[in-house]
């Protein structure tokens, strides 16, 4: 049973009900600053960027500049040049705010792999509010940062989307959901405070599978395929990376090659895997790069059924790809 007590329930964004279900579990996260030198004291921007979102991005506003950084410290401002544009159009002088950049296709359903192309309109879902006009907000109640939220970006653009309450019953959030076929939900704590770490605060309930996992090599292509067959995919638990599954699908031809590109410097001599698969022409990668998976569920042994790669995700460590709780207390 879906028991969530005192809590807004979201799904992800669509064009005709503008929802979202998590912080930063799919789509390239940001967290919007605008800043002026008066604000500098709410504490170091270092300390404040150390979110725990999983693609956490810094959007630092000085005047009408806005820069886009990711957790890792990349510059993505050009990335997201119409978003630093409508960010820097809010009326407030200063104005942190947390969100996700998102891409819809054709059914109005937001995509990873559309942010990957990157030749669609990118659009920036906004769901809190941590620093507003000299106040910081973050040890307040989220109903009340949503109320800051509310009045810092209003309607002030057709690219920042406010995130909206899905339902308050948890079964009927989740058969919402399933029908409109999204992917999940995310259940936050009215009463709760902004933490910068993990939190039982903010409960995601999946409905379809997708995360993130480390790719340890990939096989030779065969038959009519170039550049790669498949690529081997692990997950750590602890310092070990443990093999997880393979993935051939979901490439274009473009994709492979771009991959395939990417893969030559990371070569590695031996598996990166303390429990290598079995397989034949296999090329081995130093454990650097992280893919977006979408799957079916975990198989008994811990292996991913029915895996579809959506993409890289260069905002998020490899060591974050961690096995689930269960295969985590297992030997």
């Amino acid at each position: 049973m879906l028991r969530f007590g005192r809590a807004e329930l979201f799904a992800p964004l669509s064009k005709d009900n503008f929802y979202i279900w998590r912080i930063s579990f799919r789509f390239v996260s940001v967290r919007c600053w605008r800043l002026s030198s008066q604000s500098r004291s709410i504490g170091s921007a270092g300390s404040m960027r150390r979110s725990t979102t999983a693609s956490g991005f810094s959007r630092i506003k000085e005047g009408t500049k806005v820069a886009l950084l990711s957790r890792n410290q990349r510059d993505r401002t050009g990335t997201f040049a119409g978003i630093a544009t409508a960010i820097s159009e809010l009326p407030d002088r200063t104005v942190l705010l947390d969100g996700e950049v998102v891409a819809f296709d054709s059914k109005g359903i937001s995509r990873f792999q559309l942010l990957q192309r990157g030749d669609v309109r990118q659009d920036f879902a906004v769901f809190d509010c941590l620093y507003r006009n000299g106040r910081d907000l973050r040890h307040e109640p989220l109903s009340r940062r949503r109320h800051e939220l509310e009045a810092a970006v209003g309607n002030s653009s057709k690219q920042l989307l406010l995130s909206h309450r899905l339902a308050e019953n948890g079964l009927s959030a989740y058969r919402i959901a399933k029908r409109k076929g999204l992917e999940g939900l995310l259940a936050k704590d009215s009463d709760s405070s902004y933490e910068e770490r993990r939190s039982g605060k903010w409960l995601k309930v999946k409905v379809h599978q997708e995360e993130e996992f480390v790719i340890g090599g990939f096989t030779a292509p065969k038959g009519s395929r170039q550049h790669l067959g498949a690529l081997l995919l692990g997950a750590y638990r602890g310092k070990d990376l443990h093999f997880v599954g393979k993935v051939g699908t979901g490439f274009s031809e473009q994709t492979l090659a771009a991959l395939a590109r990417t893969f030559r410097s990371l070569i590695g001599s031996k598996p990166p895997f303390v429990d290598p698969p079995r397989e034949k022409d296999v090329s081995w990668l130093k454990p650097r790069l992280v893919a977006q998976i979408a799957f079916a569920e975990w198989t008994a042994d811990w292996k991913l059924r029915q895996p579809a790669f959506l993409g890289l995700r260069d905002d998020k460590a490899p060591t974050e790809c961690a096995l689930p709780v269960g295969q985590q207390s297992s030997s």
